[in-house]
């Protein structure tokens, strides 16, 4: 059996009754019934901190070159960013607030998109650096009906895995799958898709 490393990123504030966490948690389990898996968590739910100077000036310098604060200043973003290089798959629970993503979600991203670790400026613009890996982006929302012209939190979400060289982006509408009959073999046949 093949051996996937998961990240689960949970960005729902809620835990009673969120479509998001449901259905990423259902996506994660078949995936460990058809692979072997090992599972990270990761609830950006629970907060996470804000860019500040310090970070960004730490990050803006050369890594042979900062100081042991600034160093310390990048240590949490680091880890998030090691989190997603030792994955083959990130499954990502986003609710749309606002019709765009929870603020958790972004903070998540601002700390994870890193010149020199997730992407590199070349003569031709950016490229992104983490390769071969498989995004499933679990997606709910009130009101606003995905991939439409007011839904900003997909488009943005697979333009930034992009940018970090992620292509292989599958979204996942959750309340197509929530208590629906047989929404286990549906997720079932799109992991195999």
């Amino acid at each position: 059996m093949k051996q996937l490393n998961v990240l689960h990123i949970n960005a729902s504030s809620r835990y009673d009754g969120s479509l998001t966490r449901a259905v990423s948690t259902q996506l994660t389990d078949i995936l460990a019934g058809q692979f072997e898996v090992t599972v990270q968590q990761r609830d950006v739910a629970l907060g996470l901190p804000f860019i500040n100077e310090e970070w960004i000036n730490a990050n803006f310098t050369d890594p042979t070159e900062r100081s042991d604060a600034q160093k310390q200043a990048l240590t949490f973003s680091d880890q998030l960013i090691n989190e997603v290089k030792a994955v083959d798959v990130l499954v990502i629970a986003v609710p749309i607030y606002n019709f765009g993503i929870p603020a958790a979600l972004k903070a998540w991203i601002d700390l994870v998109a890193r010149a020199r670790e997730t992407f590199r400026y070349t003569e031709n613009g950016p490229e992104g650096l983490l390769e071969n890996k498989k995004v499933y982006l679990v997606m709910a929302s009130g009101g606003v009906p995905l991939e439409s012209e007011v839904d900003f939190a997909s488009q943005y979400l697979k333009f930034f895995m992009q940018f970090i060289g992620i292509s292989d982006v599958t979204l996942v509408n959750a309340n197509q799958y929530f208590e629906q009959p047989d929404s286990s073999g549906k997720l079932a046949a799109l992991i195999a898709a």
